[in-house]
């Protein structure tokens, strides 16, 4: 199972097309306060996360899923338009495990998909 949290229509549906092509079932989330709820309902074994969502942000949202021990383990990955070092290193401090900017290139996205799952194992 795979979260895809993003308040952009077509950048969800992308990424949960390529999810899904890769053999995930995808939920979906628009904001971080979904994202975070969602997390606790199904237990995806990755999140995709952008980090400007309205309300809580997922830079939030991934502090909030660090924060339960059910969840901490799982990987999250920031795929966002932010592009500067500053959000890289904010996206580190929040628990998240990996960080793409957008467009998406699916195939380093994959592979970091790939590495952190069998990190995870």
């Amino acid at each position: 199972m795979g979260l895809v949290a993003d308040d952009e229509a077509d950048h969800a549906v992308m990424l949960s097309l390529d999810l899904q092509r890769e053999g995930y079932r995808v939920v979906t989330a628009a904001d971080g306060e979904q994202a975070v709820k969602l997390a606790s309902q199904v237990h995806p074994d990755i999140i995709l996360m952008d980090i400007r969502t309205p309300g809580l942000d997922g830079l939030g949202a991934a502090r909030r899923i660090r924060e339960d021990e059910a969840r901490r383990g799982i990987p999250v990955i920031a795929v966002t338009a932010f592009v500067t070092g500053g959000f890289q290193h904010a996206a580190r401090d929040a628990g998240i495990d990996g960080y793409l900017t957008k467009p998406v290139d699916f195939q380093p996205l994959h592979e970091l998909m790939r590495r952190l799952l069998t990190v995870k194992s």
